[in-house]
């Protein structure tokens, strides 16, 4: 394996350690929390300690910057190897520059979001936040796989990751709500983005099946995809015969 192919495998090796044991800690307190509100609504006593509710709250947060970040770094590397790929930096500086600047508005708009605490700058912030995602998503050599975009890696991808961005940015909103309808909103949606998750792992599985190491991409993408058909390798050359002594 050559540096690109181990660079390609950080975005899914952080997702398996990382993001996906978080995933299912979110989850578990979500469902805690739930069932200790509902059993404190019937009068009833709770075993299940009050503190379940922050520490849902605090993992759902750090979830949140983990999917967004872990989306940039999906987004990052094929828009790197592009740049690299096509000398992008000494032909197009701009477009370079462009992209490292929506890189670094998309990361200071999480953190935004994160510090504010009104509603507007909230929704500010969350907006920016998911449109710096879109347009880095729109960039040369970013496989999207449009053409079956109910399938796409990239399109789950994207929108669990705007699903979490709103999450955070309602938070506040749920705890003042007290007629639950920001919270039910947000068990809905995140309910959604676990089905997407779900979805992530097998179509993210798929396209590690798919994409080939460095060296075999000269005679792989010479093949036909729609016929699932390749070239017919040219055979080596026989050996000359050796001259009778």
């Amino acid at each position: 394996m050559q540096l690109e192919d181990f660079l390609a495998l950080i975005h899914p090796a952080i997702a398996i350690i990382f993001v996906w044991p978080l995933i299912g800690m979110v989850v578990n307190l979500a469902w805690q929390t739930r069932q200790r509100r509902l059993q404190s609504a019937a009068g009833s006593k709770s075993k299940i300690p009050q503190v379940v509710g922050t520490e849902h709250r605090q993992l759902g947060n750090w979830l949140t910057g983990a999917v967004v970040g872990l989306a940039l770094l999906g987004i990052a590397y094929p828009i790197g190897k592009n740049i690299f790929a096509n000398q992008l930096v000494s032909k197009e500086p701009f477009q370079v520059l462009f992209i490292v600047l929506m890189f670094a508005a998309t990361i200071a708009s999480l953190i935004l979001l994160y510090r504010a605490k009104q509603r507007l700058w909230r929704g500010v912030f969350a907006t920016l936040t998911g449109a710096g995602l879109v347009i880095l998503g729109c960039q040369d050599g970013v496989f999207r796989r449009t053409n079956e975009w109910y399938w796409s890696h990239y399109y789950f991808g994207i929108i669990a990751a705007m699903l979490m961005i709103f999450s955070l940015a309602i938070v506040p909103d749920i705890y003042k709500d007290r007629s639950n309808r920001w919270r039910i909103a947000h068990t809905i949606l995140n309910c959604v983005a676990l089905l997407l998750f779900a979805g992530q792992g097998m179509t993210g599985t798929r396209d590690l099946l798919e994409i080939p190491l460095g060296w075999q991409e000269p005679y792989v993408y010479k093949c036909d995809f729609t016929n699932k058909t390749c070239p017919t390798p040219t055979p080596p050359a026989a050996p000359n015969p050796t001259p009778a002594q």
